[in-house]
């Protein structure tokens, strides 16, 4: 009872409660309602106050870029009138000038006129004076003749007597005076194209001794190759026609001969033996003549490269292995094929500036010394024994067979060819380096170069350079000036003209050196 009358009591105050809450969320959304009003209109105010701002700002801007507009359009408008009047004085100038060439050429018309009409009138008076010098001429020939008794014949012929007679001793000074200037320009001419020639070509030259050295795998094939009682040795030596040198020398065994082939044959003969291991007389003469045989394979082959890389056309059989066989043999140290080749070579540069045959030439050249191949096995030097063979064997070309046999002097020389053979053997053996003799003094000169130029103050190094023909000295830049070094340079060439001996002509190059040199650390 108490329980339920506390409920009953209870609904209204809870049915209260509820009442005055509604109430206050009333209130409170009105309260809500009316502050976002308020929130609204603020914005809205704030949005159109934004509004005049940014269209006022547009308009000022239009009218900075309608204003800037304007401007340039008045720069340009100035610069186009500028340009409109430079071109009217332009043109103005250009009218005042015509008017003014115009008022020359009439002066110059006139002028002209002027001239002719004097012209004119001054060959008509010199033809008027022609005429008069024509009759008194005549008058005068008459005169001549009556007083001389001469007719006009005899009186020519007497005339011409006495001029030939007056002229004759300036013609032989004339003459002479022309086979000398000949004779000048010819041997300058002969020089160039000498110079010509070698400057064009350039060969290396090796000096062939007369040993060959076989390397061995070891020391035992020394006892191998001597043989029991030296019959292996013996064998060989007499198969091949060589020595063969068993010394202490560890590792190799010389073979030696004068006879090049003989000695390259032993070689390649003792080659084999050592590779094969099998080394008994019966083997020694096998292997020998095997190696006879490529012998003169290869000889063969070399000929024909060597006649190939002239291209001289073709030759006998028998002259290309006599050309082969030159490649085994040497004249003082210098090979005799690579010889041959370079005097065909130069002979060919000089018969091409001559404006001759140069496959002509290159034969001469290339044939002139094929009488080496066989002037130990023939009587007579080896220009007469290379005549008979090119002879023998179907040469037919007088100027080969001329030059050949004459590139020494050995007879009258009748043909131009052998006087470039005999040019170009003289420039193959002269040249620095080709023959032994020749490389020592090829060497002193330079060091005498050298030398020469460092004995004048102020000259730090000299280097000869291009085979000696030019000579390239470095001066201190602190103890020369320019001048100076131009003076030193001319005292240099003087002094070589005046106390050394040099083939051709010799450059001076003086060069002043500055050197600059820092660090960086």
């Amino acid at each position: 009872m108490d329980s339920l009358s506390i409920v009953v009591g209870a609904v209204p105050a809870l049915a209260l409660g509820v009442a005055a809450c509604f109430f206050w969320l009333r209130k409170l959304e009105s309260q809500n309602l009316h502050s976002a009003d308020v929130r609204a209109k603020e914005l809205i105010s704030q949005a159109e106050r934004n509004a005049e701002n940014i269209v006022k700002e547009s308009e000022l801007k239009a009218k900075d870029e309608f204003f800037k507009r304007r401007e340039d359009f008045n720069r340009e408008a100035d610069a186009t009138r500028n340009q409109q009047k430079d071109q009217e004085r332009r043109l103005e100038k250009k009218e005042d000038s015509l008017e003014q060439q115009n008022q020359e050429l009439i002066k110059k018309e006139k002028h002209l006129q002027h001239s002719e009409k004097k012209h004119h009138e001054r060959r008509e008076h010199l033809e008027i004076k022609i005429k008069e010098a024509e009759v008194l001429v005549q008058q005068e020939t008459k005169k001549l003749h009556e007083i001389t008794g001469l007719s006009r014949d005899e009186a020519e012929k007497l005339l011409l007597e006495r001029i030939d007679r007056e002229l004759a001793d300036e013609v032989a000074s004339r003459i002479q005076k022309q086979e000398e200037q000949i004779k000048s320009v010819s041997e300058e001419k002969a020089r160039r194209i000498l110079a010509t020639a070698i400057h064009r070509y350039a060969a290396e030259h090796t000096a062939d001794t007369t040993v060959s050295t076989v390397d061995i795998p070891s020391d035992d094939m020394k006892g191998r190759i001597i043989g029991r009682e030296g019959r292996n040795i013996r064998t060989f030596e007499k198969a091949t026609g060589v020595d063969v040198i068993v010394d202490d020398t560890p590792g190799v065994v010389i073979v030696s001969a004068f006879d090049n082939v003989r000695r390259e044959v032993a070689r390649i003969s003792l080659s084999k033996l050592i590779q094969d291991g099998r080394i008994h007389p019966s083997r020694i003469e096998e292997v020998v003549k095997e190696s006879q045989e490529e012998m003169d394979r290869n000889i063969m082959e070399i000929g024909k490269a060597a006649v190939m890389e002239a291209n001289v056309g073709h030759i006998h059989e028998k002259i290309v292995h006599l050309l082969g066989r030159l490649k085994f043999r040497t004249s003082y140290s210098q090979n005799v094929l690579n010889h041959s080749l370079e005097v065909a070579y130069l002979t060919g540069l000089m018969a091409d500036e001559l404006g001759l045959d140069g496959r002509l030439a290159r034969r001469c050249g290339l044939l002139h010394d094929v009488g080496k191949a066989a002037d130990h096995e023939m009587e007579g030097g080896h220009p007469k024994i290379g005549a008979e063979l090119a002879k023998r064997y179907g040469e037919t070309s007088k100027e080969v067979l001329h030059a050949i046999i004459g590139h020494h002097d050995d007879v009258t020389v009748d043909h131009i060819y052998t006087v470039l053979v005999a040019s170009a053997d003289a420039i193959s053996a002269a040249r620095p380096g080709a023959r032994r003799e020749t490389l020592e003094k090829y060497v002193k000169r330079l060091e005498e170069l050298e030398a020469l130029a460092q004995g004048f103050p102020g000259i730090e190094h000299a280097y000869a350079i291009q085979a000696g023909r030019e000579l390239r000295v470095i001066a201190n830049a602190a103890t020369l000036s320019d001048s100076e070094a131009l003076k030193t340079c001319r005292e240099i060439a003087k002094s070589i003209e005046q106390q050394l001996n040099y083939p051709g002509e010799i450059k001076v190059t003086v060069v002043r050196e500055t050197r600059s040199v820092e660090f960086a650390r």
